[in-house]
């Protein structure tokens, strides 16, 4: 009986042991205009739906941000970032494997915000195989990507989050 409680405190470890990799795209950016670069910053209903991710993931202990050095992505991170106290570290807009690399070595749970063109390849990276089909649309802010981690196994799941865009 003592090794049957053993076995199930062992399984019960392991099955807790892992973390989650939290992937978005930037929440909705205002349309350049002329004389702007196209570093633009969010729209209001950007900036809701930064602070309903930061909601979102308020009780998920997050121990790494991570964005491109652009203002949308950035101000995308920073409420999250303002809640948990974290620096917001920079990442190549075009992710390699020396990256997902390093987000693999991270044994805590972490964000990534990132663009429509480069949120499929992080989330295909890290799986090991393709979940996400292709860029994400021009007009799509809503998707809340998770890869959870469980040992050597990555699951991928979805959610949809924040208000829909007009």
């Amino acid at each position: 009986m003592k090794q049957f409680f053993f076995y199930l405190g062992f399984a019960f470890l392991f099955a807790s042991c892992g973390n989650t990799y939290y992937i978005v795209r930037h929440a909705e950016k205002a349309a350049q205009g002329p004389n702007m670069t196209s570093d633009v910053p969010l729209t209001e209903e950007g900036k809701a739906r930064a602070e309903d991710l930061k909601n979102i993931l308020k009780k998920k202990k997050i121990a790494y941000i991570y964005s491109t050095n652009t203002i949308r992505t950035k101000s995308t991170a920073q409420p999250t970032a303002d809640y948990f106290k974290l620096p917001i570290e920079m990442y190549n807009p075009r992710p390699d494997q020396s990256f997902i690399d390093l987000l693999k070595a991270k044994t805590k749970n972490t964000l990534i915000v990132g663009h429509s063109n480069t949120v499929d390849d992080i989330v295909n990276m890290l799986c090991g195989k393709k979940k996400i089909a292709s860029d994400l649309a021009d007009a799509e802010y809503d998707n809340l990507f998770m890869v959870k981690r469980r040992g050597d196994r990555y699951v991928f799941t979805y959610q949809k989050f924040g208000k829909p865009a007009h």
